[in-house]
């Protein structure tokens, strides 16, 4: 399934997610077609892709001003897609939803389209039965915020062509993104699950009272997570295991205890008391700053890291 030059991409769904995309593929040259339903939605993304504009300045590549003349707006998806080259959809985490909209979409589009749905988790297997042309549908989960963050998830389903995932790995590697070949299905696919697993132990130890809530995001944000800003866990324990073997010296040192540690990890329960500690916890290590706050931190910093990386040329 051969497909012509990518100029136009439709974006469905401009929440927090598609505006995002929207605001990156402009900074690349991309000339956008957004929809949503949503009240006001258009006043939003405008907002939003001004907001995001400077780091996306700071990282490279993109025009001083936000090109708006290259960003059309519509409240259906079908007048979105018209003309499209590439879809990525954003709609609500709901599987009915999603069908419904690759339904239209399929019907409205040329066979050659790709449909890419930024779900975080949901099977494309099943959304793309809704379509004529399932062979042109997978997931390209990014990771948020979509414009700054690298990753993206590539995922296809029973149905979908191997050209299609390498037409998509290729157009989002072109854009600057890194993208990722999930070869088998799977329940919120790989980094989600990766973060989940994480979070289960950090919530059982809060749970348990070994440390607070803000201990634990320290123990993270200022411990391992400084290192996988560079490598992850595998390349970070061959390290580990020095030059007397690398990876192997590290397991024939570390299996045993680290398999034990599994064996002793937590299964908590979101029980009412639980998101009551969560959410105390969290209040006393935001000390009044609010999400608006905490976002433009994270952000400010995820640009200086990854400009970082680009200078130094880390993968």
């Amino acid at each position: 399934m051969e497909g012509s030059p990518i100029g136009r991409v439709a974006v469905i769904g401009t929440g927090t997610i598609g505006a995002s995309w929207a605001a990156f593929f402009l900074a690349r040259g991309l000339t956008v077609a957004a929809s949503d339903p949503a009240p006001r939605a258009e006043a939003a993304l405008r907002h939003f892709v001004d907001m995001a504009w400077p780091a996306l300045v700071r990282l490279g590549g993109a025009a001083p001003m936000p090109p708006h003349g290259r960003l059309g707006f519509h409240t259906e998806p079908e007048a979105a897609a018209a003309g499209a080259d590439f879809v990525q959809e954003n709609g609500p985490e709901r599987e009915d939803l999603k069908r419904e909209v690759f339904r239209r979409l399929d019907a409205a589009l040329p066979a050659s389209v790709i449909i890419a749905s930024s779900s975080s988790g949901l099977l494309i297997s099943r959304l793309q039965t809704a379509c004529h042309h399932p062979e042109r549908c997978l997931v390209a989960h990014p990771f948020n915020p979509p414009h700054l963050v690298p990753l993206v998830e590539i995922v296809g389903g029973a149905q979908t062509a191997p050209a299609t995932i390498e037409r998509a790995l290729a157009f989002y590697a072109a854009l600057g993104k890194r993208p990722i070949h999930i070869r088998r299905e799977v329940a919120g696919h790989v980094a989600n699950r990766l973060q989940a697993a994480l979070w289960r132990e950090a919530v059982h130890l809060v749970a348990e009272g070994v440390a607070s809530v803000a201990d634990i995001d320290t123990a993270i944000s200022q411990g391992p997570g400084v290192r996988w800003a560079v490598m992850g866990p595998h390349l970070l324990f061959h390290l580990a295991g020095g030059g007397q073997g690398g990876i192997a010296h590290f397991l024939d040192q570390f299996a045993g205890p680290i398999e034990g540690w599994w064996h002793d990890l937590g299964r908590p329960q979101l029980t009412d008391e639980v998101r009551r500690q969560l959410a105390a916890g969290i209040a006393a290590e935001a000390a009044g700053r609010g999400i608006d706050e905490l976002a433009a931190e994270r952000d400010r910093l995820l640009v200086e890291i990854l400009a970082l990386k680009r200078e130094r040329k880390v993968s």
